[in-house]
């Protein structure tokens, strides 16, 4: 179930908190070869599962952006804001890629509500920090500051 927020100014209130997770999504290969073909990054350590199992993961992993595109999916069932027509984004203020996503792994999302700013037009600016983490590591795949104006 997801947190629910009565109002944007309410959501503001909430900054330095965490929200919540995400469900676990696994990372196959099919999705790493179909990002690999929207995007022309065909490395080997990517979409060659014999010669990635003898490199030095052990095993095929996803590209890092591909694990940064998956934020979208992994948070959208954390948290709602009442009272929001539409949601865009805006950005990304720092990103890391800190631990590879090998095949197979399964992935969710850990999120910090940084701010909740007014911006022009009667909207609001959220950063939040959201840490993509691995199942069973150690270290996150990813930790990124995303940023989305709700309106």
């Amino acid at each position: 179930m997801p947190k629910i927020f009565a109002s944007p100014a309410e959501f503001a209130a909430a900054a330095g908190t965490h929200v919540g997770v995400s469900d676990w999504v696994t990372v196959a290969q099919d999705r790493i070869d179909t990002f690999a073909d929207a995007t022309g990054d065909h490395q080997w350590i990517h979409v060659d599962p014999e010669r990635a199992a003898d490199g030095p993961f052990g095993a095929p992993i996803a590209h890092g952006y591909l694990t940064l595109s998956l934020i979208p999916v992994l948070t959208q069932g954390v948290y709602k804001i009442e009272g929001v027509k539409m949601g865009v984004n805006y950005g990304l203020n720092k990103v890391r890629f800190m631990n590879p996503v090998k095949v197979g792994s399964r992935v969710r999302a850990s999120i910090e509500i940084v701010c909740a700013d007014e911006v022009p037009g009667g909207g609001r600016q959220i950063v939040n920090r959201v840490t993509v983490e691995i199942e069973g590591a150690d270290k996150p795949a990813c930790v990124a500051e995303t940023v989305v104006r709700v309106y």
